[in-house]
């Protein structure tokens, strides 16, 4: 008996179980006090644990660590040059629009330049750089009803320009800004 000949049946693609999520980001610094005076002091993650002035694990809510930060092999070192491979960015969700509001005006008030803000139909961004040249992508997700599809129902993002000052006007009333470290 001759076993069928795979080219003839065609395999269906395999498929990761759609429960996989990505975990944390492991980043390597040159100044620890200074990356925590980004991602604590501007972005308000709070530190987990902290490994003498090595290393620090910052989280949201209490989870164990979304961020990790460490100076084992990058102390006092630079950011990789323009043109090579690695991270492009790392994308931090925020659970509503009135939060990333909330972000954004921490970022400005704290004088970080803006690299760009966009509205991609699925969500809506802003990017800019850490203290370590590591890009660094703030954004939320539209509701899934509100995603751009085409005629044949496939998703259709695009990139247009975010307004920002309406993003502004939902950040939460009378909150506090902080003019952040010096150092940024």
């Amino acid at each position: 008996m001759a076993l069928p000949n795979r080219s003839e049946r065609p395999v269906p693609p395999y498929a990761i179980d759609p429960a996989v999520r990505i975990g944390h980001v492991h980043l390597k610094v040159a100044n620890l006090e200074r990356a925590l005076g980004f991602y604590r002091g501007i972005l308000g993650f709070e530190i987990t644990q902290r490994i003498g002035d090595g290393a620090a694990f910052l989280s949201a809510g209490g989870y164990h660590h979304h961020i990790a930060l460490n100076t084992w092999e990058s102390l006092g070192g630079s950011p990789p040059p323009e043109g090579a491979t690695g991270l492009y960015h790392t994308a931090i969700v925020y659970p509503a629009r009135s939060a990333l509001a909330a972000a954004l005006r921490r970022v400005l008030s704290a004088r970080i330049p803006l690299e760009g803000a966009a509205d991609h139909g699925v969500s809506e961004s802003i990017y800019l750089r850490d203290p370590d040249d590591n890009g660094v992508e703030l954004y939320c997700d539209k509701p899934k009803e509100l995603w751009p599809r085409d005629s044949h129902g496939n998703l259709a993002m695009f990139t247009h320009a975010l307004d920002l000052r309406g993003l502004l006007n939902e950040a939460p009333p009378g909150m506090a800004l902080s003019t952040g470290p010096e150092d940024l």
